[in-house]
Formats: structure tokens, C-alpha cells, sequence
């Protein structure tokens, strides 16, 4: 063996001097969609609730965002967390998403992977059979139990806020497509629903071999909507009252689910797993065209063809709304442990995007 591979392999740590950023994260995926997980190093947010901490990191931390979500440490599609205080006591922890674009209000694949990795880290105490956890979303409080068996987490359910619909069958005019027909709901953020069953026009499916044109056309849908409609309002948080989405629904590729959904966010983003916001939504639509009820639980594909089982736990006024509380259940993993760095000499150092 040479001299200077000796060397080399006897000097693998780096000392980070004491002017650069240093954030580590533990990374996850929920059904192929990635949550980069902050667990030290990011600033102290002010703030007594979420929504507040969220203000914060708009305005004065957002440079670390498009640090850990954008190339050369992520990609377009990365997406992300930062733990922090819940809201009051009687909650576990807070959590505020991130993504290539901003931050979002709900995230269900995260909230599937954070509470898996809870259990893991050993941050709750946790026993055989299912475990409760309170965690504070932008949008509201969110139930969630994972199912431990033999010591393993083997999935989580969670228990969405209030989702509710804001109109079924819309038309929208789409430059460059034409009327498409859609349902606008909410179930933790807003979406335009646009079923290709419905959409003659739309001439694509739902597989990756489709995946530019699933982030045109919903993109397109997205600022065609956002023209049009002017009902996209919380009844309770003006925060919370944007349209974050286009999500795309098709017949189901394996038999025994139920359908497909591919959803596009933020700035061109596409969900990797199912959207748990985006079925809660949909919970909401089958609830008011009648095609649900309690005892049904719809299988939603995702355009890797992971599965979230969805189904209907109950209903409750919101505002104008009659809205439900659906369940969602999935599974998530461990993908890798990163200490990332931030040289304050770095021309790129707050990161960049290429599509």
C-alpha cells in the first residue's frame, strides 16, 4: 500500500472551521418522495406557533432553504423539515415544511416519515402496538399512531385537519390546452383536481414516461386557476389561503387499487408518493359526490406506484364548510445521515436550481 493512501485513509475527518454553517439532517423517503430532516444547526425561530415560526424563516432565514433544498446539496425536488415547539403543551413537537419554492402548509408523506422517525430516534416513549403523537402543522394539529411490532416500525397512520370542497366540476380555460374541468378542495393545503378521465384533452398519463409534460400541464392548470378562482380563501388563516397544486387522477395500474394520483406543487415539483394532503382532499371530493363512506378504504397509487390507504373518520362543520377528517396510512425510511457545510466564500453557497 502506498504512502500517501495511507495517509489518506488515516485522515478522513474534516475540521470545519468555526465561521461556516454546519447543519445536520437525517434523510428519509415515504413511498419514493424525500424529507431531508433538520435536526441541528438551523438558527432559533421567533414565535409562539407554527405559523409564526413560518413568517420568520420567510423573512430571514430563507437563504438556508434554497441552501439544503436546491443543487448542489438537493435538487428541484427535494423537500424538507425543521422540528420545533409545538403550539401549546399538549402537543409533541412542531413541524414546518420546505420545498423548492417556499413553505408549504400540510405535508402528509412527512408527517408519515417524521413520526417513523420519531419512533426510531426514541424521541417518544414507545411500546408494542400503536403510539400516539401530536404534531403542529402550519395548517393545524394533526393526529398521528405508528404501529410498532417486535420493536419495528412497520407504518403510520395519521389523522388529516378538517379537508373540505370548495366546488366540484369547474371549468377552467387553460392557454395552449383549453376548458379543463376540475374540483377544488382542501385537505391541509388547496388543490385543483384534475381527473384525465374527465379531460379528453390532457393526452398523457400517468407514468414517468409523461413526467415533463405532468409538470407543464399542471403548472399551466395551476396559473390558470389561480387567474380565475378567487374562492381559494381559508375560512380561518389567510396563510394558509393559496392554491399549492394541481393533482392529476387516473385508473389505478395495479387492479386492486383504487386510482392514481401524480400532483404537481409548488414550482414545478412532483410528488414522488401519493400527496397526503392531496387524498385527504380527495377523501373530502368522494365524500361529496356520495362514493365513500366509513367503511371503505380507497388504495391510492402514486406515479413510483407506492400506495397510501385512504379512509373517512369523520365529519364536522368548518366554517361555511361541512368538512371530513380523513386517515391516511404509509410507511417511511431511513435513506442517510449529512452534516452539510456552508463555506462563507462559496459563490453558490445558498445553492441554485437547473430543470
Amino acid at each position: 500500500m502506498s504512502s500517501t493512501f495511507q495517509n489518506i485513509i488515516s485522515k478522513i475527518d474534516f475540521s470545519v472551521p468555526k465561521d461556516w454553517v454546519q447543519i445536520k439532517t437525517i434523510d428519509m423517503h415515504t413511498g419514493g418522495e424525500p424529507l431531508r430532516v433538520i435536526v441541528s444547526g438551523f438558527p432559533e425561530l421567533k414565535g409562539n406557533t407554527v405559523l409564526e415560526y413560518r413568517r420568520d424563516i420567510k423573512e430571514n432565514y430563507d437563504y438556508l432553504r434554497t441552501a439544503l433544498m436546491f443543487e448542489p446539496r438537493g435538487h428541484a425536488d427535494m423537500y424538507g423539515c425543521v422540528l420545533l415547539p409545538p403550539n401549546d403543551e399538549t402537543a409533541d413537537f412542531g413541524i414546518l415544511f420546505m420545498h423548492n419554492e417556499g413553505y408549504s402548509t400540510m405535508c402528509g408523506h412527512a408527517i408519515v416519515a417524521i413520526s417513523t422517525l420519531a419512533a426510531n430516534m426514541n424521541w417518544i416513549a414507545i411500546e408494542e402496538g400503536e403510539n400516539k403523537l401530536e404534531i403542529d402543522a402550519p395548517c393545524g394539529r394533526i393526529t398521528s399512531f405508528v404501529h410498532i411490532q417486535s420493536g419495528e416500525v412497520t407504518g403510520v397512520r395519521f389523522h388529516c385537519v378538517p379537508s373540505f370542497v370548495v366546488g366540484l366540476d369547474r371549468i377552467v380555460e387553460v392557454p395552449g390546452i383549453g376548458k379543463v374541468i376540475y374540483d377544488l378542495a382542501y385537505g391541509g393545503a388547496f388543490y385543483a383536481y384534475v381527473d384525465l378521465r374527465k379531460n379528453a384533452l390532457l393526452e398523457f398519463g400517468l407514468t414517468d414516461s409523461d413526467y415533463r409534460t405532468i409538470i407543464q400541464s399542471g403548472m399551466e392548470i395551476k396559473h390558470a386557476v389561480m387567474q380565475q378562482d378567487k374562492a381559494i380563501l381559508h375560512p380561518f388563516e389567510n396563510d394558509l389561503s393559496f392554491l399549492y397544486g394541481t393533482i392529476f387522477i387516473d385508473d389505478a395500474q395495479i387492479e386492486e387499487n383504487h386510482s392514481r394520483n401524480v400532483c404537481v406543487f409548488a414550482e414545478g415539483e412532483v410528488d414522488r408518493s401519493p400527496t397526503g394532503s392531496g387524498v385527504s382532499g380527495r377523501i373530502a371530493i368522494e365524500k361529496a359526490r356520495n362514493a365513500i363512506d366509513y367503511n371503505s378504504k380507497l388504495a391510492v397509487e402514486s406515479i413510483t406506484g407506492s400506495v397510501f390507504n385512504c379512509s373517512l373518520v369523520s365529519e364536522k362543520d368548518f366554517g361555511p364548510f361541512q368538512a371530513v377528517i380523513p386517515q391516511v396510512e404509509g410507511t417511511a425510511h431511513i435513506t442517510g445521515i449529512n452534516t452539510f457545510i456552508i463555506d462563507p466564500n462559496d459563490p453558490m453557497k445558498n445553492g441554485f436550481i437547473l430543470r
